[in-house]
Order: C-alpha cells, then structure tokens, then sequence
C-alpha cells in the first residue's frame, strides 16, 4: 500500500502542564495525515468534491495504542497508509514514531459519502471510486 511519511515538530500547545502531548493532539494530528496521505497520492479533496460528487468521508470509528510518549520539541514521524478498502468505507493505519521507536498505533474506518439524491444537504455512503483504490493500493512511495 502506499505510505505517506510527515515529520510534526512538537510545539508547546500540543502539550499538558508537564510538556507530554495530550492525547487528543495526535488524534488531530492523525487526521491531518489521513488528508495528507490522499495528497501525497495526487487527490486533493476540492478535486474530488468536484470530480466525484465526493463530500468527504466522516471518520465512523478511531483508536490508538500508546506505547511512549512524545514531549514539547520532539520530532515525530506519522507514517500514514489505507489497511483495507471496501464497498464505500476504508481503514487508515497511523504508525507514529519518535526518534526510531513506535511511539503510537493509531487506527481510522471513514466512509466515502456523495449528496444525498433525495436531500442535497445530506451525506450518503458511495463506492470508493476504483482509481483511488487503486492510486492508494499500489506500493509506490
């Protein structure tokens, strides 16, 4: 699969009173590589909104495995890569790295969604389209 690979400099904002990295920052960090990964790819989300009636795809469930912690000044490694397709909804797999220990585990199912053909304000599931699965399946890097 492809791997996209961003270095996050740990800033003082992102971290509790004893400069450790509050856990909800690497979620917004990891979000930020799901969209980053699709733009390493070559698929910027504004292309795809119009391309593919594409509206974005929510995040149904995430999670992370924190093995050690990152402090204020750390450099990390997120390494950000599609686990699995389906019909209309993907798994991302984060691996974070600080220095050159797995640091975090993270884990994301989002849905492909498209209007809504009864309601264009809302979201429906869609099928992932076929060239994306297969720009994100191929192990190019």
């Amino acid at each position: 699969m492809f791997v996209n690979r961003r270095t996050v400099h740990i800033e003082w904002g992102d971290c509790d009173p004893a400069g450790i990295v509050f856990y909800p920052r690497y979620f917004a960090m990891l979000d930020a590589s799901t969209m980053m990964l699709f733009e390493a790819a070559g698929y910027k989300k504004i292309e795809l909104m119009a391309k593919y009636n594409f509206r974005g795809w929510p995040m149904v469930d995430t999670r992370a495995k924190f093995i050690l912690p990152s402090r204020f000044g750390d450099d990390i490694v997120i390494e950000t890569q599609v686990s699995a397709f389906r019909r209309s909804s993907f798994d991302i797999a984060h691996r974070v790295f600080r220095r050159h220990d797995l640091a975090i585990e993270g884990f994301e199912t989002r849905v492909w969604t498209g209007s809504h053909p009864d309601d264009p304000k809302a979201l429906k599931s869609a099928p992932v389209p076929a060239e994306i699965v297969a720009a994100l399946s191929a192990a190019r890097n």
